[in-house]
């Protein structure tokens, strides 16, 4: 018997997966501290250095927010949307 054949195939590669870049709220409110942000999306982003060209843009819950900003991003979590809308800033989705 063939090596090939004896060695077991493992895995699952799916073609439809959608990856995410993922950042957090607090990474977020350093960002709008720092360069005195009102709005903060994609572009933004690909400036500073913190996401790709290409990457789609998840923002997560994490850290805490104390400023009021609209936020354009490809995906939220629901802990993200409630603490962007508590401060009174938008969440917009591409």
């Amino acid at each position: 018997m063939p090596l090939y054949r004896r060695i077991p195939k493992f895995g699952f590669k799916n073609p439809n997966r959608v990856e995410y870049h993922a950042l957090n709220i607090g990474e977020l409110e350093l960002m709008a501290e720092k360069y005195k942000l009102e709005s903060i999306d994609p572009q933004v982003l690909r400036d500073h250095g913190l996401v790709s060209k290409n990457d789609l843009i998840k923002i997560l819950g994490r850290g805490e927010l104390n400023k009021k900003l609209e936020v354009k991003a490809h995906a939220f979590s629901a802990s993200a949307v409630k603490a962007i809308e508590e401060k009174g800033g938008t969440v917009v989705k591409l």
